[in-house]
């Protein structure tokens, strides 16, 4: 389908795309990298009067290093996210998910703020970003706010990004020298996650001294596995060890049921994927 007319908007500055917005309300759409909002638009699920586009503002991009923290613009691409030193050495389990998603040709496009306004909760990037503890710059009319990760993601496709706001940059606390995986569960190819956990953990004399776990597409957000960070703190890198704590990982959460498993396929699936994750991210 052709998506329905509207007005286009490329500002060169970021506040030059917060007037934009201002002047258009409710009747705009912001685009970063499109992949999920064209589609949209060609099914005229959505019909915006104004599509504003952040693709011209250099502030917004890029990756940087800010004293204990990585600092990625939110137009920064997947690919420019995996071609990044800085991030594989302070926030690996970022790169091994953003690995992941889809093709190349996505990941040239894509960038990791958009997917993380959209909020997909199949999405790649969410769990990562929670399980690294991230906080996440929002500019709007009145300056700049930080939200927690685990603030940010509200429900199914909603975030704290209010009206007339954006996402400006995540600032991410760097995990030097923590060992990080991704697995991620599909039937095919490229597809959306069924389930996913990224896990990044460090260990300490043989024994986990540390573990963070994002849950992907088991809820209507990004979740963490909090039962299993605890139950494998002072635990021994070992098979039988991972397995029990690993045991409570879909504790708490409320999987959907859809063509592609039922909601205790998925809570399988995440107590499996979980024990692997970890123990691949321990380097057993």
């Amino acid at each position: 389908m052709i998506p329905a007319a509207f007005d286009y908007t490329a500002p060169p500055t970021l506040q030059e795309a917060l007037t934009a917005l201002a002047e258009a309300g409710d009747d705009a759409k912001v685009l970063a990298g499109g992949q999920s909002l064209l589609p949209v638009l060609r099914m005229r699920l959505n019909a915006p009067d104004r599509l504003i586009d952040l693709g011209r503002i250099e502030e917004l991009r890029g990756i940087t290093e800010e004293g204990d923290h990585v600092v990625i613009g939110a137009m920064t691409t997947y690919a420019d996210v995996l071609a990044s030193d800085v991030v594989r050495q302070h926030a690996a389990l970022l790169a091994k998910a953003v690995k992941e998603v889809a093709d190349p040709q996505i990941r040239h496009r894509g960038t990791v703020g958009g997917a993380l306004v959209h909020a997909d909760p199949a999405g790649d990037v969410g769990a990562p970003v929670l399980a690294l503890d991230a906080e996440l710059v929002i500019a709007g009319p009145g300056g700049e706010r930080s939200v927690a990760a685990g603030d940010f993601f509200r429900d199914l496709f909603d975030t704290a990004v209010g009206e007339g706001e954006v996402l400006a940059r995540i600032r991410v606390p760097k995990h030097t020298g923590w060992g990080a995986h991704y697995e991620k569960f599909v039937r095919v190819a490229h597809q959306w996650s069924i389930v996913a956990v990224g896990v990044t953990l460090r260990v300490d004399g043989g024994a986990i001294a540390e573990a963070r776990i994002g849950l992907t597409n088991m809820g209507s957000t990004p979740l963490r596995a909090t039962a299993v960070e605890q139950a494998l703190i002072g635990r021994p890198a070992t098979d039988e060890a991972v397995r029990e704590a690993c045991a409570a990982a879909a504790e708490g959460t409320s999987p959907p049921s859809d063509l592609n498993g039922s909601a205790d396929y998925r809570r399988h699936l995440a107590t499996v994927l979980t024990r692997r994750a970890v123990l691949a991210a321990a380097g057993v």
